[in-house]
């Protein structure tokens, strides 16, 4: 959510950045928040001076009754009756301008990053740069579920009948490699000085609104029945809830947190649940970044954090590009994002592995989140979330980019001793 400042001082900003995303319908936002916020502030000062006149007439009756001058008394009170009905009603025009006000600014993108691309989907993101060399070996690289099943690793089959589309198991060697590469990338993170989480896998309501767009929120979150519970899409959801309506030490900035934890979608879009591998599932696992900080740090702590990133897969051999997302492929609440996409073999391109993304205080001023300066001011703080590992979908990449000819698959060497310390996996 943006500074209600800027619609006040610079709503023409606020549009073209609005045009910038390609969202021309939330326009009349705008003009309709930079209205409705004179009515509020002219309410108020009604209000408040109806409410300075009413405390004088107040002192006045007490006056009046202690001279017994009843008749003049009983006049002013009915003044102050009648004043009290008009303050109460000024009162309840303030709430519900409040309310709508802040439902619509929760509507309005946060402000982009002046460098950011101009483009209306992925399809223009743009590619800043490669990191390792993708390579194409000279025999064939089957579909991952069909490496995995040459482990006897993966069972789509029952949890169609357990669960529906969308779910899978793993089995024996591909489920520990599954679990290897998420405890490397917990020791990878907590080494480069984060803090080691499990947060809750389920959160209110008003945690979710503070987190992600509405948009966001009905294509994503499931909700349980009966209670006001969402299941996480990630665990950057709870992490940065936790400090909802917090005033944070200026002395404990930045937090940095890597945390583990399922993570529940359902998907809802064009792009829907692959039937019959692991890349776009409604249940999987993650190791998430977070950082929460002063907004001078932001920046560079998000490329830090992208950094992190291809570092991490650099070394279990998966040659990584690093893609600048466009305006249009930016969710409501990011100031910048990049996505680092792992090369697949087999498809002979990249794809998504990790999104790193700088919310400024879009999140912050959602949830409360603050911290006092040295000046005493509570100011907004910047969160930026960026996914460490999140396999199955990782392991696709990992498996195509480890694969023998002879169908086994290598273990690089920073993950040897998450894996009983063997250089390789062979089929069943």
């Amino acid at each position: 959510m943006i500074d209600i400042n800027l619609i006040r001082e610079n709503k023409e900003l606020v549009k073209e950045n609005i045009k910038k995303k390609f969202q021309d319908q939330k326009l009349p936002l705008v003009d309709e928040v930079y209205d409705d916020d004179i009515i509020l502030r002219e309410t108020q000062t009604k209000a408040d001076k109806l409410k300075s006149e009413k405390n004088k007439l107040s002192e006045q009756i007490g006056f009046l009754m202690r001279d017994k001058k009843q008749d003049e008394a009983a006049e002013l009170k009915e003044q102050v009756s009648k004043m009290k009905e008009e303050i109460d009603a000024l009162e309840l025009k303030e709430e519900n301008l409040r309310i709508k006000i802040k439902n619509n600014m929760m509507l309005i993108p946060n402000i982009i990053a002046s460098d950011v691309p101009i483009g209306k989907s992925d399809l223009e993101n743009v590619e800043e740069m490669r990191f390792g060399e993708p390579y194409v070996p000279n025999y064939e690289i089957p579909y991952h579920a069909d490496i995995m099943a040459s482990f006897n690793g993966l069972d789509k089959d029952a949890a169609g009948r357990v669960s529906g589309n969308g779910f899978y198991y793993l089995m024996g060697d591909i489920a520990r490699l599954h679990s290897a590469v998420l405890a490397y990338a917990r020791d990878f993170m907590i080494d480069k000085g984060f803090t080691y989480c499990i947060p809750p896998f389920m959160i209110h309501g008003d945690s979710v609104d503070g987190v992600m767009s509405f948009e966001e929120k009905d294509a994503m979150m499931y909700k349980i029945e009966g209670e006001d519970l969402y299941l996480i899409g990630t665990s950057e959801h709870s992490m940065i809830a936790k400090f909802k309506d917090q005033i944070i030490k200026e002395a404990d900035l930045p937090i940095t947190l890597t945390s583990y934890s399922p993570c529940f979608r359902k998907e809802v879009g064009a792009h829907g649940i692959e039937e019959r591998g692991v890349y776009r599932i409604h249940q999987f696992e993650k190791q998430e970044m977070v950082v929460i900080c002063k907004p001078e740090d932001s920046e560079s702590w998000y490329d830090k954090m992208a950094s992190y990133s291809i570092e991490l897969f650099r070394s279990l051999d998966i040659p990584v590009r690093k893609l600048i997302c466009c305006s249009g492929d930016l969710a409501d609440l990011k100031y910048r994002s990049c996505d680092i996409e792992a090369w697949s073999p087999r498809q002979q391109k990249y794809f998504e592995v990790c999104s790193c993304s700088n919310l400024t205080d879009a999140q912050a001023r959602r949830l409360g989140i603050r911290y006092k300066n040295n000046t005493g001011d509570k100011v907004y703080a910047h969160t930026l979330n960026n996914t460490v590992i999140a396999p199955p979908r990782m392991l696709i990449a990992f498996l195509e980019n480890n694969l023998n000819e002879d169908g086994s698959v290598n273990i690089p060497l920073a993950l040897r001793p998450y894996m009983g310390g063997i250089e390789k996996i062979t089929t069943k």
